[in-house]
């Protein structure tokens, strides 16, 4: 899902299906797949090595953190990629995004601020270089 990387991705191992809503944060391991709705926190458990996919039509309202984050539905809040972070051309995030690693593909749109981190911090605690990204509706 982060296309041939010399990185390893975790499978899917829960999925939450489109028409679906969750009221009340998720808390996972592995890797999740968000075709329908969460209104909440998401978030991969510590020390797991974490996946999360948000599909075209996926929408989470509340904070997301996991290892490994890629986005290409809509987010309403803050996103927390401790080590890596893929916003697709349909990507719609409203909240400061927090990364190590960040792939950008045409079309995606931030609103908010880009917060980079090194790897010797998490994600968000301690950020080297923020960027303010106001992307148009070109992702330029």
């Amino acid at each position: 899902m982060f296309g041939n990387r010399n990185n390893k991705n975790a499978p899917i191992d829960s999925l939450i299906g489109a028409g679906t809503l969750i009221e009340g944060n998720v808390n996972f391991r592995g890797g999740l797949r968000i075709d329908g709705s969460v209104e909440g926190r998401v978030t991969g458990i510590d020390g797991e090595t974490t996946q999360l996919v948000l599909s075209e039509q996926g929408r989470v309202k509340g904070e997301i953190r996991a290892r490994r984050v890629l986005i290409n539905g809509e987010v309403n809040g803050p996103v927390f990629a401790t080590e890596s972070l893929e916003l697709m051309p349909k990507a719609r995030v409203q909240g400061d995004v927090h990364y190590q690693r960040i792939e950008v593909h045409l079309g995606a749109q931030v609103t908010g601020r880009l917060i980079h981190s090194d790897a010797n911090g998490a994600a968000g605690e301690e950020p080297g270089k923020i960027v303010d990204l106001k992307a148009n509706k070109h992702g330029i």
